[in-house]
């Protein structure tokens, strides 16, 4: 058994954890909120979007109606050869498995597609890192997505494959500084390559946060468009009563709420079935040819806001339930360390007895 003043030292060594683990906890639980208000913040002018273009989708004809060929290249429908996977992680741990499932998520899309090649472009520390381990990276340049961020993308055009599944693009800090603007970058890239066919379809993995105890862990396509408003989901894991039970605990014990990012949709839900017959400015087939982009990039923005809303409620329940271990280990201790020190107190009265016996 150990000594008291071991047990001690380790009392005193699992208070300090604690202590870091419950003002992590608290840093996340503030996060939180701030990335569900960014959320919510950005819906309303994402819903009128889709909104707008489901109006013009009955007002213009997306397709040629003689040849059948659709008159936006993000609509053109190819044989998948060449694929586009965006995989948001986090640039920091501590959040429990949450960079781990998404890593895995995209390993069995990557199984999936064997026969097709395949571009990798990690947003996110962890995912960069990992994917690094196991798969070679093409030549990189390094023209800045933001300032002060460390982002490298390659022009694929200028540069011969390095394997049949290459990192094309590393992106970190990038969810440090989420502004919508980034995400309208990185959307004019991806539609670049995809109008030069330089690339078929455009996956996107990341974790999918409605509330604290309603994610999912998805695979959407988001290109070539499909139906304007409506995800096309290729794979999708739920949180299990488990995860959802530790969640609900941890946002009651940092009082962050489980507050929903998916609000009433209004009045601007019925733009698009509305009857009416809207006067545009402009042309309805130009206005759909110009905001079909705008489309992709607001889905890209989505995405990435809502998987820091995700990294952060994941690392506020990975430190909820580090401090209960904690607390659980220091009442362990202290019981232990009370038992040894009674032994000692026990021990020491039975010689001073045995001494005064044998006198």
């Amino acid at each position: 058994m150990a000594n008291l003043l071991d047990i001690r030292r380790r009392i005193r060594s699992v208070i300090n954890t604690r202590q870091i683990t419950k003002a992590l906890k608290m840093i996340s639980a503030a996060k939180l909120r701030k990335a569900q208000d960014r959320a919510l913040a950005a819906r309303p002018y994402a819903q009128m979007l889709t909104n707008v273009l489901k109006s013009l989708v009955s007002r213009a004809e997306a397709y040629d109606p003689d040849t059948g060929e659709p008159k936006h290249p993000l609509l053109a429908q190819r044989e998948e050869k060449n694929i586009l996977l965006i995989v948001v992680t986090s640039d920091t741990g501590k959040a429990g498995a949450f960079n781990a499932n998404i890593t895995k998520a995209a390993m069995r899309f990557l199984e999936s597609k064997g026969a097709n090649t395949i571009d990798i472009e990690a947003v996110g520390r962890k995912g960069r890192d990992f994917f690094r381990r196991r798969f070679p990276a093409a030549k990189l340049q390094t023209p800045s997505l933001v300032e002060n961020v460390e982002s490298i993308d390659v022009a694929p055009e200028n540069t011969e494959r390095a394997g049949k599944i290459q990192i094309i693009g590393e992106h970190v800090g990038v969810l440090n500084k989420l502004r919508f603007a980034q995400a309208s970058t990185g959307a004019e890239s991806v539609i670049r390559r995809y109008c030069r066919e330089e690339i078929d379809s455009v996956y996107i993995v990341f974790n999918e946060f409605k509330s604290v105890i309603a994610q999912r862990l998805i695979v959407e396509q988001i290109l070539p468009i499909g139906k304007i408003g409506e995800q096309t989901i290729r794979l999708a894991e739920e949180m299990t009563e488990e995860e959802k039970k530790r969640a609900k605990e941890a946002a009651v014990h940092a009082g962050a709420g489980m507050r929903a990012t998916e609000g009433a949709e209004g009045q601007g839900s019925e733009f698009g079935t509305s009857q009416v017959d809207y006067i545009y400015e402009q042309p309805p087939e130009e206005l759909f040819r110009d905001l079909l982009p705008k489309y992709l990039s607001i889905q890209i923005y989505r995405a990435l806001a809502e998987s820091v809303a995700a990294e952060h409620a994941a690392r506020m329940t990975a430190m909820d339930s580090a401090t209960n271990n904690a607390n659980d280990m220091i009442d362990s201790l202290t019981l232990t360390m009370n038992r040894v020190r009674q032994a000692k107190i026990t021990k020491e009265i039975i010689e001073i007895v045995s001494g005064a016996a044998a006198m």
